[in-house]
């Protein structure tokens, strides 16, 4: 076993953008400190190739360069890494200045800073009906993905784990260009098969900057082999070997992309992660999953400093289909990441299988909590709360602080309180608890679903806190309470109802409203599967919760279907998807949405719903893409033209007339400022019956009238595209919440279902007739503070002349003093006002409002 001292090889900074940690838990990466401030790693991002000789682009990179740094052997030394298979571009050292420079090239993009992305982190392929035991489904009807080749991004692989056996998976595509390589702990020759074709890894962004060595040592390899065990859970959920019904695409192979590091609360760099693209393109991959996201603000998925974003297109163009994670930062809405529309961004759910742990109090009365607990039975112990002092009674027994110097523990079972919803706490609260001799531990929190990493001889048995409160009550009301813990139960089927998860981070879109996002859900808690080695896990597997833990399930989904339609576009993929998706659980009975209170889940907690793999193969119809309804998409979102034409490869010249972002053809709709009456338009495809009619069925959302022109679409062997309009109106003047309904094409055997989502916006009175009075009040304000009008024209952002009156303007501190506007703070809920005094507003937007200034801000 190797441990991992990062250190960087020379006197280099780099910086630091936060984001996620988006397992269930969440964590912040607080020990980094760059060794210098004179140079950072910048990604130098050149657009689409220019030509298929890699070794020519890369001499090209280093004569570029080389005139700015002052020699081809100083930009040898400088540079990082040279993109050159599915796009064109590098990393390398540079100073503030000669980032500038370069910038200024002719042909450069852009050039941005080196950024740091986290990971998001058995029974779901039941539940989704595609158990390899039964002969009829989608998995056998496909020859369980064989031949297709999933990529995964993520923490790398722990290769001796049996559900990475190669038994009855077939050679190597002909067609595959990648490679294993070795490294610590990691033989490429014995270490992969047929199963594993590919494990590659990359650090070398991540330690650009970092010289001086940590404090800690972490359990990681300098290879592709997983300290973490994250990256071999999700591998092997999409295209693990038989074992249990653990994976999807069993026959499917394995390219691994080691971008992810066990440090800091676990790092994956953005220029790592743009060489692992590059490669998994070159490599041939058909399928790529990412489970990595982050924090807010987001970037825009025109923004440079999305990796992600910038990485997917160049895959998606090149007929990859890119699955990620919508991120672990809900139930709060607004919070999706990975929005850009030619991800498939995953939701998270529960399954038809819970552990109910009986729980018997000394009054005989037995209460079923949540655990993992295989071991023998605690008989009736003693059963103890930590309790604080007299005026802060409850203070001790808070799970995260856990007090236990005042309690008896030994030989009891302890009871605390989280409000926390990841496994940080579980495995602070059982650690605290059997070094003090405990015998167990019951922890109440909401939701009630989600286990920490418990060993399987030591019960740590979740309740919500409605049962904790009811065993609070026992203990309160007898001087010696007591408790019997018994082993769990594991029950499946139609009694448990199916959830989305608290954590599954929720639309709206804060970027684009206009995007549904997330696209589809599918089961990421308590998801079985394989992991790295860890003596507290049964046999190298693990029970693991997270958007991280859905993402693989699509990605070997998608793989299924990829072997029936090869020749589909990753937007045909999304599509079958979204299209087909129950918005039931699979036995009929209604999905919630876990939150602050239980309600129906709705098209911001799930997008198109719940994925039907069974359905998927045969939509009937899809909602196709290519490249030029991408270049649509980025020309209504205003980015620069000669961006995009650097970025597909092509000359580009947006429409005089800007195009509508409601006409991206989506298989879903979604209209986030309903003023007035508006009309968009989708054109579906015909992948069913050659000669097949659809009629339109129209679920408007309360109060909205949607009219579908034609209501009746009509193919045969020479029509199979049809185009259609939808004219939305309202006559509501009031503003009003988010409604949701649906539009669906049936010809009376396929169903091709789309979410509708719509936000009512009245404006009331203006405080002028002429909106443009209002912006030259407020140009002459601003002249006042800056100096001139045409200074204030510069520095304003938003002119505020419709609902109410105000502007949104870059100032100094000294300015915003004078001009008395100095504080936005982006949050949800928005109407949750703090102490401000009458003389200093601090303004509260939503996460969208706030998304979009940041957006503008730093664009400016």
């Amino acid at each position: 076993m190797g441990f991992l001292w990062l250190k960087g090889k020379s006197n280099k900074a780099l910086l630091l953008v936060a984001v996620s940690f988006l397992l269930v838990f969440n964590g912040k990466n607080t020990l980094i400190a760059p060794a210098d401030a004179k140079s950072r790693l910048h990604i130098v991002y050149l657009g689409e190739k220019q030509h298929e000789d890699p070794e020519l682009l890369t001499t090209s990179h280093h004569e570029m360069l080389a005139s700015v740094v002052g020699s081809k052997e100083a930009a040898i030394d400088s540079m990082v890494y040279s993109y050159r298979h599915g796009f064109s571009g590098f990393a390398a050292k540079l100073t503030e200045s000669q980032a500038k420079k370069i910038s200024e090239f002719s042909g450069v993009v852009h050039v941005t800073p080196n950024s740091f992305y986290s990971p998001q982190t058995t029974r779901s392929w039941d539940y989704l009906g595609l158990s390899s035991h039964s002969p009829t489904n989608l998995m056998h009807e496909t020859n369980m993905g064989d031949g297709i080749v999933i990529g995964i991004m993520d923490f790398g692989i722990w290769p001796e784990s049996k559900m990475l056996n190669d038994d009855g998976v077939g050679p190597i595509p002909t067609r595959w260009k990648g490679r294993c390589e070795s490294g610590e702990s990691f033989n490429a020759t014995t270490h992969c098969n047929r199963k594993l074709i590919g494990a590659k890894w990359f650090i070398d962004g991540f330690l650009a900057d970092n010289e001086q060595p940590f404090n800690t040592v972490f359990w990681e390899f300098y290879s592709p082999r997983d300290g973490a065990g994250h990256g071999t859970h999700t591998a092997t959920t999409a295209a693990g070997s038989f074992v249990a019904n653990a994976s999807g695409a069993p026959r499917a192979h394995l390219a691994v992309y080691k971008t992810c590091w066990n440090v800091l609360n676990f790092v994956c760099a953005a220029a790592d992660l743009l060489k692992a693209f590059d490669e998994a393109i070159y490599d041939g991959v058909d399928v790529l999953s990412l489970s990595i996201g982050n924090y807010n603000p987001k970037f825009a998925e025109v923004d440079k400093r999305d990796a992600i974003a910038t990485g997917s297109f160049h895959a998606v163009a090149k007929s990859i289909t890119v699955v990620c994670a919508a991120d672990n930062t809900g139930p709060a809405p607004q919070t999706v990441s990975n929005v850009a529309p030619w991800i498939i961004t995953m939701a998270a759910t529960t399954i038809d299988r819970s552990f109910p742990t009986p729980i018997t109090l000394g009054n005989n009365k037995t209460l079923l909590g949540q655990a993992m607990f295989v071991g023998k039975e605690v008989g009736f112990t003693g059963l103890v709360y930590p309790k604080g002092p007299e005026q802060f009674p409850t203070t001790y027994g808070v799970c995260e602080s856990l007090t236990l110097n005042t309690t008896h523990v030994a030989g009891n079972v302890v009871i605390c309180f989280t409000t926390m919803p990841g496994p940080a706490q579980v495995t602070s609260v059982v650690s605290a608890v059997r070094s003090a001799g405990g015998v167990g531990v019951i922890i109440a929190r909401n939701p009630s679903n989600l286990f920490g990493p418990c060993s399987n001889d030591f019960p740590c048995i979740v309740v919500d806190y409605k049962l904790g409160t009811e065993i609070m009550l026992y203990i309160r009301s007898t001087r010696s309470p007591t408790v019997k813990l018994s082993p769990s139960k594991t029950l499946t089927g139609k009694p448990i109802s199916t959830k989305v998860a608290y954590f599954s981070s929720r639309g709206p879109n804060a970027i684009a409203p206009a995007i549904l996002k997330p696209d589809i859900a599918a089961p990421g808690v308590n998801i079985l599967a394989a992991s790295s080695y860890d003596p507290a896990m049964d046999g190298r597997f693990a029970l693991l919760s997270g958007t991280s833990m859905a993402t693989p399930h699509i990605a070997g989904i998608v793989a299924i279907l990829k072997s029936s339609h090869p020749g589909w576009s990753p937007a045909a993929m999304k599509s079958a998807l979204v299209i087909t998706a129950w918005k039931t659980d699979p036995f009929g009975e209604p999905i919630f949405a876990e939150g602050t209170g239980q309600k129906f889940a709705d098209p911001f907690d799930y997008g198109g719903g719940l994925v039907n793999p069974n359905k998927e193969a045969n939509p009937g119809l899809i909602y196709d893409m290519g490249t030029n309804d991408y270049i649509n998409y980025l020309c209504a979102f205003g980015y620069n033209t000669s961006a995009i034409s650097l970025l597909v490869k092509q000359a580009t010249s947006c429409p005089v007339i800007k195009p509508s972002i409601l006409d991206v053809n989506l298989p879903s709709i979604t209209i986030p400022n309903l003023r007035s009456p508006v009309t968009l338009t989708r054109t579906v495809t015909n992948v069913g019956p050659v000669i097949s009619t659809y009629k339109a069925q129209i679920e408007p959302p309360p109060g909205i009238n949607v009219v579908v022109k034609p209501e009746a679409l009509v193919f045969n062997s020479t029509v199979k595209a049809l185009s259609f309009t939808v004219a939305v109106s309202t006559t509501y003047q009031v503003n009003m919440a988010y409604f949701f309904g649906s539009l669906t094409w049936t010809d009376g055997v396929h169903a091709v279902s789309s979410p509708i989502s719509l936000h009512i916006v009245y404006l009331g009175e203006k405080q002028h007739r002429d909106p443009e009075l209002l912006t030259i009040s407020h140009h002459e304000m601003l002249a006042s503070v800056v100096g001139s009008k045409e200074a204030a024209i510069d520095s304003m952002v938003y002119s505020y002349r419709q609902g109410f009156s105000g502007f949104a303007t870059k100032l100094t501190e000294s300015q915003a003093r004078r001009i008395s506007v100095r504080v936005i703070i982006g949050r949800n809920p928005s109407n949750l006002l703090g102490a401000c005094s009458n003389d200093f507003p601090c303004i509260v937007v939503d996460n969208e409002l706030g998304t979009e200034l940041f957006y503008k801000v730093t664009q400016a």
